[in-house]
């Protein structure tokens, strides 16, 4: 008989760390400081456990699932809203931290079925610096509204000003993301394959290794799945909806969007894809464009061929 792998489930907060054991029901909580990570490797390696599940929380998860890879520990990174959702089919309607910690537990030893891959750590500097030029972008798009309806003169030259130091700025992070990506031999590979196909421009290609490094790694179905492009029926008895996209990664969909846009006049082969679907909403035109460059994208570095060849 198959010996049940032993989790553990962390409820991260800045201050603390709250852990929860299962199938025992073992719990503790630690500083999230280095005293408190060292205190919690001792206290999982006392407890046998192997697999550790915790949320994403907006970067305060990533000391923690750093060390506890370094530790030899399996570290599973979850969606918060998954999570909940298994809380509430328990019908686990209470909400605090060491409750948050079992359930991520259970969550983890009844959803996670892989082993986890170890968290790509050397992608961080990349993601941040795309976070900070999808912020640069934001405020340079509120200083145009802003123009937009202001008529004192004082202020509107403040504000453009503003727009223009933004301007210099978004310029400045765009030489820095090409400098980075030239640093690492196999990123500049990636890149320069990713850009051979109309429409994919530097940002589109690192945001794909900063944010979906599972690319080439998965089936067609799955990538579009992941990013959140595989539409879902939405049928009941004789009832057939509408299908819609869902979930995913928002960040990836973005670039996506507008790649695709760009490609449906330059790129031979998704132009000629949008032709074929005329005579449906534009949206869904889209968006079927979006998925079929995601998934040509994924075959291009999976098979490590370059646009020409896929295209063929």
């Amino acid at each position: 008989m198959a010996q049940m792998v032993k989790t553990a489930g962390i409820d991260v907060s800045k201050p603390w760390l709250d852990v929860a054991t299962w199938p025992t029901r073992e719990a503790t909580r630690v500083s999230r400081d280095a005293a408190g990570i060292a205190a919690l490797i001792a206290w999982l390696t006392e407890h046998e456990v192997i697999r550790v599940g915790l949320e994403a929380s907006g970067g305060y998860d990533r000391v923690v699932t750093d060390a506890l890879q370094a530790a030899g520990f399996e570290v599973a990174t979850l969606n918060p809203l998954r999570v909940r959702r298994f809380a509430e089919a328990k019908g686990r309607l209470a909400k605090n931290d060491t409750a948050d910690a079992r359930t991520i537990a259970q969550f983890t030893a009844v959803m996670v079925e892989a082993v986890p891959p170890p968290r790509q750590r050397d992608l961080d500097a990349l993601a941040e610096l795309l976070t900070y030029r999808r912020q640069l972008k934001g405020w340079s798009t509120d200083c145009i509204n802003q123009l937009e309806h202001l008529r004192d003169g004082a202020l509107r030259r403040k504000i453009e000003r503003q727009q223009a130091s933004f301007a210099r700025e978004l310029k400045q992070i765009d030489q820095k993301l090409a400098d980075l990506v030239a640093e690492h031999d196999d990123w500049s590979v990636l890149v320069r394959r990713l850009r051979s196909v109309p429409g994919v421009g530097p940002v589109v290609s690192a945001t794909l290794i900063a944010v979906l490094p599972e690319l080439r790694a998965l089936s067609r179905r799955a990538i579009a799945s992941l990013v959140g492009l595989a539409p879902f029926d939405h049928d009941s008895g004789g009832h057939h909806g509408e299908r819609h996209i869902k979930g995913g990664r928002k960040l990836v969909r973005e670039v996506l969007y507008m790649a695709a846009l760009s490609a449906k006049t330059h790129n031979p082969v998704i132009a000629a894809f949008a032709k074929r679907l005329e005579g449906k909403q534009p949206k869904v035109i889209l968006t079927a464009c979006m998925r079929k460059l995601l998934v040509i994208l994924n075959a291009m570095l999976r098979d490590g061929t370059d646009c020409r060849a896929a295209a063929a």
